[in-house]
């Protein structure tokens, strides 16, 4: 059984889409009207990358939406998304709203269907694009590095289940191409060196990576000056675009007062910059000024090895117990400070990253149990999620406090990607600086630059966290996290007494882990793990009506009643196999019994283990009760209309062999695929035709020529198998599955103890022909020939 909207692909047909495009392109190349006569940039080249594309899907969970993986090179200044779109030629194919997600380090958090995420989430929205018809372009301006994710779907699927290749259906083929314009000459830009420029038609392209333990970037023009006169028209953009985020900041110069220069706090650490510059004047004037860089440091004070080295055996001791060891006073930081030539902006904890299994991770801290937290500077843990195989799961974060030792204080934190935030503000914001535009949820946007002036501006917007003594504990959940090293600053605020704070000191406890999937999905989901080549990522499939990203939204949810109702209907349905089960024995048909019976079991068994919940039971792995469910039904259907045909004993369970045998191999090539059991039951019911034939030419009158068994045997039985194939093709829903599929199983077994033939005349089942002196009996059976020893 399928989902709608599968089928077989088709051509394109390319129309014009009016869409919100992405805007967010400061480089151009020169225009002829300029009329400098100058040629393109020699300095840009161009490549295009592509992947195979791949049959969209309705959306029914996050497995239905298609994933595409890119890597943008470095020092990329454009990038250009191509969206084609293919659709099939049938009848069936029509005009459908195919929605684009865009998101830079990880796969898109999207929610087409509206539903609620698990308490404690923090979502950030991807940048989205519906497209209506066929094709349609992206354009973004200095992305970043790295990876990038497209990911696409058809609106949310009917919930009809269709039997594969049953119904005709259309393919939607969605392929993106993604070309980039890169920078092969980049000047440098070192700190505290003035670098020259000249802009005249095209823009300056600089960077300045910022290393680790970065607290403050400040950019500065000096001596700008237009054709020889005073005066900076200059655009210039610093950072990179990221989606849904933004690491680019804009800084608009213009007259000669206006000092240009720009801060920015916390930037992204251990990285190059790019840093544009573009002229605002008109064609033919030349714009000269010297661009200058200029970096503070900020000192960690570090727990790292050789404190651990260090510390006594009774110390040692009590890190193993969870009490922390002796931490450094405010003297001794200031001594240690002005040995190393500058004050402390942070105290650092080292990480330890232990690989559980695929997309599961967990970290803690080296020497201790508990984090210490202090005024007088943030405390800073790095986890390391750069791998490019950390993106697929969920990043979740636990602190817990004791209540006594918070009782007059607060701990904020902050949990960042690609730097810490060093500065806590009176407001508790946590962001560094100024934070990028947020995106509404789940529409299509339009992101304009960010203007700044000399104030500070800032380069994204962190997860906030607080701990006080009315709530010791707290808890964040990221769904996907971007590739990048994650920062969780913790620092302790005394907003009404700050005295207080100088000398206190707290102990918090934290739980970090990367999951595929959040408390496994919970009791009625079941946590898939997915694959786009070589990326694994994984999604929640949810049942009995629970929807959301962990399947915790319970708004179109099943009782305990219904699903305890569902169960009992879909097994115990299966029970009504007793009567052709009876009937076989009865009119000694024990192959057709057995077959009857083994459909029974494991169909009973297999939706038994089926069920969300708690009303479940699984004797055997799922996967084999499921083979084994769909074998039984094929087969007795087979057997079912070959007994029908009244062959020769040694050709019936000739074909019976064969029948099974074919049905276990189609059944392993594509277990839902409508020919793979259509197939077979055509075959026999073609034999049984053929030999009703045969014998009405032969008798000379209609076969069976009972017009008893013709009223009430045959018009019933067929009848039942009509309506059971009619409900099974194309009635089933996933709302209306536990009691159309229960009619199912009633249908089959009916018509099943209906078309039986029933045994033939002046024939008795198994007579004893001879009896033996040893008090046993040879009994024979004259139709099929069979001897037995009783």
């Amino acid at each position: 059984m399928r989902r709608a909207g599968t089928g077989t692909g088709g051509a394109a047909v390319a129309v014009a889409v009016a869409v919100p495009l992405l805007l967010l392109l400061a480089w151009s190349p020169p225009a002829a009207a300029a009329g400098d006569g100058k040629k393109s940039d020699a300095r840009l080249v161009s490549e295009q990358f592509s992947q195979a594309p791949q049959k969209l899907a309705f959306y029914s969970w996050y497995g239905s939406a298609r994933l595409f993986h890119f890597r943008v090179p470095t020092d990329t200044v454009l990038l250009r998304w191509l969206l084609q779109v293919s659709r099939g030629s049938g009848p069936t194919c029509t005009n459908v709203e195919i929605t684009v997600y865009f998101r830079y380090g990880a796969p898109p958090v999207i929610n087409p269907l509206g539903t609620s995420f698990p308490d404690n989430t923090s979502v950030q929205p991807s940048f989205l694009l519906k497209m209506l018809h066929s094709n349609a372009s992206v354009n973004i301006s200095h992305p970043a590095p790295g990876d990038w994710f497209v990911a696409a779907h058809l609106p949310p699927s009917s919930h009809k289940i269709e039997v594969k290749g049953f119904v005709p259906t259309c393919a939607y083929i969605f392929q993106p191409d993604m070309l980039v314009v890169r920078v092969v000459e980049v000047s440098i830009l070192e700190p505290d060196v003035p670098l020259p420029q000249t802009l005249l038609s095209h823009p300056s392209y600089l960077k300045v990576f910022v290393p680790e333990y970065t607290q403050e970037l400040r950019l500065e023009l000096q001596g700008c000056a237009s054709n020889g006169s005073l005066g900076c028209p200059v655009h210039l953009t610093v950072g990179s675009a990221t989606l849904p985020g933004n690491f680019q900041k804009v800084l608009t110069c213009s007259g000669p007062t206006q000092a240009c220069r720009l801060l920015l706090p916390s930037p992204p650490w251990d990285r190059w910059l790019q840093v544009t510059a573009k002229s605002l004047a008109g064609p033919r004037v030349s714009v000269a000024f010297s661009a200058v860089a200029a970096l503070t440091a900020c000192r960690p004070w570090s727990v790292n090895f050789q404190h651990l080295l260090q510390s006594s055996p009774n110390q040692s001791s009590n890190a193993s117990t969870g009490l922390p060891p002796p931490t450094p006073s405010y003297q001794d930081l200031d001594r240690r400070s002005s040995m190393v030539g500058g004050p402390f902006c942070l105290r650092s904890f080292p990480v330890l990253r232990e690989d559980v299994d695929v997309v599961s991770v967990r970290f803690q801290p080296l020497d201790r149990v508990s984090v210490l937290v202090q005024s007088d500077m943030p405390s800073v843990m790095r986890l390391n999620l750069n791998t490019g195989m950390d993106s697929g799961g969920s990043l979740t974060i636990s602190m817990r406090v004791n209540k006594t030792a918070i009782a007059n204080t607060s701990v904020v934190a902050c949990v960042t990607a690609a730097s810490p935030l060093l500065s806590f503000n009176a407001s508790l914001s946590c962001t560094t600086g100024i934070g990028g535009i947020r995106p509404r949820d789940q529409q299509a946007l339009w992101l304009p630059m960010t203007r700044a002036s000399s104030s500070s501006a800032a380069f994204f917007q962190g997860h906030p966290l607080s701990l006080s003594a009315s709530s010791p504990t707290a808890n964040l959940i990221i769904p996907y996290p971007e590739t990048d090293n994650w920062y969780l600053s913790l620092q302790l605020m005394c907003p009404e007494r700050p005295e207080e704070c100088e000398q206190a000191s707290v102990l918090v406890e934290t739980t970090l882990y990367l999951v595929p999937c959040l408390n496994d999905c919970g009791p009625y989901g079941q946590c898939l793990l997915l694959r786009r080549h070589g990326y694994l990522y994984a999604g929640c499939s949810c049942k009995a009506g629970w929807r959301g990203w962990s399947c915790t939204d319970n708004s179109t949810a099943q009782m305990a009643a219904q699903q305890k109702a569902a169960a009992l209907l879909l097994t115990l349905s299966n029970l009504m196999f007793l009567a052709p089960i009876a009937i076989s024995v009865h009119r000694s048909l024990l192959v057709e019994a057995s077959v009857y019976a083994y459909t029974m079991f494991f169909s009973t068994f297999y939706h038994a283990c089926d069920q969300p919940g708690e009303a479940v039971l699984c004797i055997l792995n799922y996967d084999t009760l499921q083979y084994c469910d769909f074998l039984g039904s094929g087969v007795s259907i087979w057997v079912t209309v070959l007994c029908m045909a009244r062959l020769k004993a040694a050709l019936k369970y000739v074909l019976f062999l064969l029948g099974a045998l074919v049905f276990a191999m189609s059944l392993q090539l594509d277990r839902r695929a409508a020919w793979n059991t259509m197939g077979p039951c055509l075959f026999a019911i073609v034999v049984m035709v053929t030999m009703w034939v045969y014998r009405c030419g032969r008798r000379r009158h209609c076969y069976p020529p009972s017009w008893q068994r013709w009223v009430f045997y045959l018009l019933p039985g067929i009848s039942m198998a009509a309506v059971a194939i009619t409900i099974y093709t194309s009635m089933m829903t996933s709302d209306n599955y536990y009691y159309t599929h229960s009619i199912w199983h009633m249908l089959l077994a009916g018509s099943a103890a209906f078309l039986l033939p029933p045994r033939e005349q002046h024939t008795k089942p198994w007579p004893c022909s001879q009896k033996l002196t040893c008090h046993y009996e040879i009994c024979k059976n004259h139709r099929d020939e069979l001897y037995t020893v009783t």
